[in-house]
């Protein structure tokens, strides 16, 4: 939970250019992480479920009211059976534009932190993302699942925009 207040926040508003523009750093990020890590690129790169804006900016984008503290980019993969996912990897970026105002902890970016995270998540072959997703957090067999259920999930990749959650 962020201890940010108000004055720390940006109330601007989230546009689908913004959501572009966060699904194409999740994109790079991957891409890095994937070509310096090839053992993780060989269990993962293929087995990519989706990318969602998740957390209190996905909430914001949802409802309107707590603002933006930072971005929490969660990309969701495909559990593989033969090697469980590394799911303390936590990158930070600069979502380089500072239309939404500079995060107070990082006064060197230009515009709000980004953070790229993953899980890997149980889902069937034939089963898409947002039914997926939905599962996870309904369940809420671990922590991180029970963190994201509190706010909302807006998904970046695909269908850029929909709302997976909180669900109607």
């Amino acid at each position: 939970m962020s201890k940010v207040g108000g004055e720390g926040r940006s109330y601007r508003r989230i546009e689908t250019e913004d959501l572009a523009k966060l699904a194409e750093i999740d994109i790079q990020d991957r891409e890095d992480f994937f070509q310096r890590h090839r053992d993780w690129a060989e269990a993962y790169a293929n087995r990519v479920l989706g990318v969602a804006l998740c957390q209190g900016a996905a909430r914001y984008y949802v409802d309107g009211t707590v603002g933006i503290n930072d971005f929490d980019i969660y990309t969701f993969y495909w559990k593989n059976p033969r090697k469980r996912w590394y799911a303390k990897r936590l990158k930070a970026y600069d979502f380089g534009d500072p239309k939404f105002g500079q995060s107070p902890d990082r006064p060197d970016y230009v515009g709000r932190r980004v953070d790229c995270m993953a899980r890997a998540i149980q889902a069937d072959e034939d089963e898409d993302m947002i039914t997926a997703v939905q599962r996870y957090l309904r369940e809420g067999a671990s922590e991180t699942a029970r963190l994201l259920a509190q706010k909302a999930v807006v998904l970046l990749n695909p269908d850029c925009g929909t709302v997976v959650w909180p669900m109607e």
